[in-house]
């Protein structure tokens, strides 16, 4: 297979020690992320080709974060170096009935002063067979959303398969741009969303109505056979329109699964109980990557979403932005008699 390209912001995170709060904290745990850069990481360990794609300051942070990236054997060719400033964000875990909370520092980052010149679209897609991005990036500024609506217009000349988590996030649109007015465009040419009611609602202004949600065993009242229709019919290119669904117990404590609609029915995945969550942030992210893998490696819809299911069930389990979960491993959870052995 040719590679998989993702392209956004490459990010420090820093957290309080264990799970102090912001206010009780006077030492942080720093580590590397962003959702897109989590996924080329997660498909690394799957042993899939991945080029990574961004631009952080040539300084020591901005270095280090790459080989951080580099060194679990994602492609960086793609990551260029200016700018003065590197994205940051601060994370207070939430744990039992308390809810995490972030504070994000990237105003004036390096990949906030991108256009749709920046990078050369068709150069980097040139041994590629998937594209990936995520409602993140287009948040940042108006560059960014342009830098990747270039990328997007490019892969789909080129024929190859446009995937996005939308990932809306309300305390990132801070440039004066309604997101409806950004979005829908970029999903004209992808082929595979993954979003949720929120996402839907915020981005493309699809709200449904009280008739529209029912009751999912396990996951209360929800309404993914409405706004993955909807979303289908808004933008034809559509292949699959994919909404993972979680029943947040506490903030320690999940229920998750999700579902797939191809445009004729809808596939439903295994549901997984995760009692005691280690680390939430990049769960989404390394679903988005495990389904990328499993697409591009099974025949049938559901081994694809059950794989994702388990890859991300088990980063929920790892510390850090990112899930390094091997494809043997996520297996073993797909197996649930393996789950919990000593592996001697």
């Amino acid at each position: 297979m040719k590679k998989v390209v993702t392209f956004g912001e490459l990010l420090y995170r820093f957290s309080p020690v264990g799970n102090l709060r912001f206010s009780q904290a006077n030492q942080y745990e720093a580590t590397v992320g962003g959702a897109e850069a989590n996924i080329a990481i997660s498909l690394a360990q799957y042993g899939d080709d991945v080029e990574y794609v961004s631009i952080v300051p040539d300084n020591a942070l901005g270095q280090f974060a790459v080989r951080e990236v580099k060194k679990w054997g994602a492609g960086v060719e793609g990551v260029q170096f200016g700018g003065e400033k590197m994205g940051m964000y601060f994370l207070e875990k939430g744990g039992s009935l308390r809810g995490g909370n972030v504070i994000y520092d990237r105003a004036g980052a390096s990949i906030t002063h991108v256009d749709a010149n920046t990078f050369d679209w068709d150069a980097i897609l040139e041994d590629a067979d998937w594209f990936h991005w995520s409602g993140i990036t287009p948040a940042l500024s108006k560059g960014a959303a342009a830098a990747n609506l270039a990328a997007v217009e490019a892969a789909y000349r080129k024929g190859i398969p446009v995937s996005c988590d939308l990932n809306y996030r309300s305390k990132l649109w801070k440039y004066g741009v309604d997101p409806k007015h950004i979005m829908p465009k970029l999903l004209e040419n992808t082929t595979i969303c993954l979003a949720n009611e929120e996402d839907v609602a915020k981005y493309l202004g699809i709200q449904p109505q009280e008739s529209d949600y029912e009751i999912v065993d396990g996951f209360d009242k929800r309404c993914y056979k409405f706004i993955s229709k909807e979303v289908m019919k808004a933008f034809p290119n559509l292949d699959y329109v994919i909404t993972t669904l979680r029943q947040t117990i506490n903030a320690s404590h999940n229920r998750w699964s999700g579902v797939i609609y191809n445009g004729e029915e809808f596939v439903m995945g295994d549901v997984h109980e995760i009692p005691s969550i280690i680390d939430r942030v990049g769960g989404g992210d390394s679903f988005m990557a495990a389904y990328i893998h499993g697409k591009r490696k099974f025949v049938v819809d559901k081994e694809a979403l059950d794989f994702a299911l388990a890859a991300s069930a088990y980063k929920l389990s790892i510390p850090g932005d990112y899930n390094i979960a091997t494809e043997e491993e996520v297996f073993q959870i797909m197996d649930k008699n393996s789950i919990k052995k000593i592996d001697r």
